[in-house]
């Protein structure tokens, strides 16, 4: 099942994607939550509709209709970790952690998965990760390896947008990855069982029509069981927080024999196997 968020004229709301079409949440015959992390962590409720869902093929609408949102438009949190794949380790000349490194985004970097990505007056070096993003789907702390998939709800697509000047200028990544528009993501969430084994799934970016990244998520040093079993070790997981679990090699700031970075009208594309695209233009800043 695909869940999306999105805006048609005032309306704000969630509903199903079915077969390219989607289904508003008030039209879907059982009456769901206002949230969408609300409905995330009514597991019941979320098989339930999956068991119906088809019957309400008849009320879905063309998708172009509505302009979609971040598919959790405010998460409680936003993790992301840093050195999480083997190859991008390898680019930098480094070696990969003995441990998850993470900092956190804040949800107003969040942008919706065709919006436009603004480019800082402030910011010289703009880069691109294409990432899987890992939605949790129940409330856990100090979760075991082997119990850590019940606790995911599905997956999603983020660019982990960076400004890698005011990154390696700081000596830390928070602030080069926290301006608004910098965490585009989507175009939905997947849930779990339509994703069999999300550590096989091919990444591919694309700057303008020319592959940047193509790697797999089996390239991954930290799995997603470590990854939400560490994560919990630290912070109580909640239904809606979103881990974004690290980018493979080819970004454009470790691009040999030099850096392809982001220029104002490029357009970059992000898909992941069995999920989605998602596809933004950089614009400059007003």
């Amino acid at each position: 099942m695909k869940v999306a968020a999105y805006r048609i004229g005032d309306e704000r709301d969630y509903g199903i994607v079915l077969d390219g079409k989607l289904v508003r949440r008030g039209s879907l015959g059982i009456k769901l939550p206002e949230n969408v992390a609300d409905f995330i962590a009514d597991g019941a409720l979320v098989e339930a509709l999956k068991k119906e869902v088809q019957k309400f093929q008849r009320y879905a609408e063309p998708l172009d209709r509505f302009h979609l949102l971040p598919p959790i438009p405010s998460p409680g949190k936003l993790i992301c970790l840093g050195l999480n794949y083997i190859d991008h380790a390898e680019e930098q000349g480094v070696k990969p952690p003995a441990e998850p490194i993470i900092f956190l985004k804040p949800r107003t970097s969040l942008t919706g998965p065709y919006d436009d990505i603004v480019y800082p007056k402030i910011v010289k070096q703009l880069d691109y990760e294409g990432e899987l993003v890992v939605v949790i789907g129940k409330r856990g702390k100090n979760i075991r390896e082997e119990d850590a998939m019940d606790y995911v709800f599905g997956y999603t697509v983020m660019n982990d947008v960076s400004a890698r000047d005011i990154q390696f200028r700081d000596k830390q990544w928070t602030r080069g990855k926290s301006f608004d528009t910098f965490a585009p993501c989507g175009p939905w969430v997947v849930t779990k069982d339509e994703v069999p084994d999300p550590h096989r799934l091919r990444i591919l970016t694309k700057v303008n029509g020319e592959v940047r990244q193509n790697s797999s998520t089996a390239n991954m040093v930290f799995k997603i069981p470590q990854i939400v079993s560490s994560m919990s070790m630290v912070m109580t997981l909640e239904p809606g927080d979103m881990i974004s679990t690290g980018t493979p090699a080819g970004v454009g700031y470790f691009m040999k024999p030099e850096p392809k970075l982001l220029s104002v009208g490029d357009v970059v594309e992000i898909s992941i196997e069995n999920i989605g695209t998602i596809r933004n233009r950089i614009v400059a800043e007003p």
